[in-house]
């Protein structure tokens, strides 16, 4: 069964990634040792998304991912699956807030296409049968504007960065037809990319400019999407960083709004707005009326206090000063568990999260 859906975001949704259960990370640990097989393991995954489908739905989502079960980091596992492009280890991991990511990273090795057996699309079908028209089966893959960080093209390869964005943009038009014809009618772009030429703390050592690189950011998301279909909704998420409860860097959206958010032709927008980094909702009046929906994460996944309600409600009538309250929509500022390593909350605190952001929705949207 496709389910299709127009009004993607929704009031109360969610970024994606959920927290590993402890059985996962067993498995994991065993498949490594080799103690257990790639299906023995392939198993434990597919037990574990039945059991947090199940717990979404049962929250009160209307829409509900696979928890990215089956990835290691939100980003690689996909990224290193397309042709050209290849997994590694550097001698440095991401260096966010007091702390090193684990090694793991991807970097451009040759022509970049679209792999037609890439593993995502054949989880995504597993997903949905899962999933059986319950809910809105939502994928999340990381944003073509990722391949853009300055350490990633072989310029050997791709002397042009023009050149090198007509491939990207190919590959994840092709992309977006597989998981289409798939069942997806609902796929988030998660990009930190975005986010970080936003980010004064970011300074940029290569070749282009900030304002080329921007038009360049918003270039390719365009162009991914002309032509997709009509009934599938595409977001993004822009993340400032989201690794055992750390972030990587802060910046509010001033520096993006004028180009991305108003022009960027997704629809809808998932912004971190869960502490000071973030800056204020001014931004938010680029976007157009009656454009975009604007996901504000300002309940946060880093941490299991449960915000007040009344607060997160005032948050909210202070963003529908900027853009109409009918555009605006709750999730926390972003998933739970970026990487298999998971913020520092309990599996309970993140479920209370989730339903505290349904029963926010309903009250501020009862008569919507």
């Amino acid at each position: 069964m496709t389910t299709t859906t127009k009004t993607a975001p929704f009031r109360a949704d969610h970024v994606g990634s959920l927290l590993r259960p402890e059985s996962l990370h067993k498995a994991r640990q065993q498949f490594k040792d080799g103690d257990i097989s790639q299906k023995e393991l392939r198993t434990i995954e597919t037990t574990e998304i039945k059991r947090i489908v199940d717990k979404q739905i049962e929250v009160g989502l209307e829409l509900v991912t696979d928890g990215e079960f089956r990835r290691r980091f939100w980003h690689t596992d996909f990224l290193e699956n397309l042709n050209g492009i290849t997994g590694y280890i550097p001698d440095t991991g991401y260096l966010f807030k007091g702390e090193e990511t684990e090694r793991y990273n991807i970097k451009n090795t040759g022509k970049v296409s679209f792999n037609p057996n890439h593993p995502f699309v054949e989880d995504y079908k597993v997903f949905h049968e899962i999933v059986d028209g319950r809910a809105v089966a939502k994928q999340t893959i990381p944003s073509p504007n990722q391949l853009f960080h300055e350490d990633i093209r072989d310029r050997s390869v791709y002397p042009d960065i023009e050149d090198f964005a007509v491939d990207v943009i190919q590959a994840y038009r092709d992309a977006i037809q597989a998981f289409y014809d798939a069942g997806v009618r609902y796929l988030q772009l998660d990009d930190v990319y975005i986010a970080g030429l936003s980010s004064p703390d970011l300074k940029l050592s290569g070749e282009h400019s900030r304002e080329f690189l921007i038009d360049l950011a918003r270039r390719v998301i365009n162009g991914v999407l002309e032509g997709k279909p009509e009934d599938l909704a595409v977001t993004t998420h822009l993340c400032r960083g989201n690794y055992r409860s750390t972030y990587a860097f802060g910046g509010s959206y001033d520096l993006i709004a004028k180009d991305l958010l108003a022009k960027e032709k997704v629809d809808g927008f998932f912004l971190e707005y869960d502490d000071e980094r973030s800056g204020s909702f001014e931004p938010l009046a680029y976007i157009p009326e009656g454009g975009a929906r604007v996901v504000i994460g300002v309940v946060t996944s880093k941490f299991g206090e449960l915000e007040d309600k009344d607060y997160i409600i005032k948050r909210i009538e202070e963003a529908a000063k900027y853009v109409p309250l009918d555009q605006i929509c709750l999730s926390p500022q972003c998933g739970f568990a970026s990487t298999h390593h998971g913020n520092k909350l309990t599996e309970e605190q993140q479920w209370d999260k989730l339903r505290f952001i349904v029963d926010v929705a309903n009250t501020v949207w009862a008569d919507k």
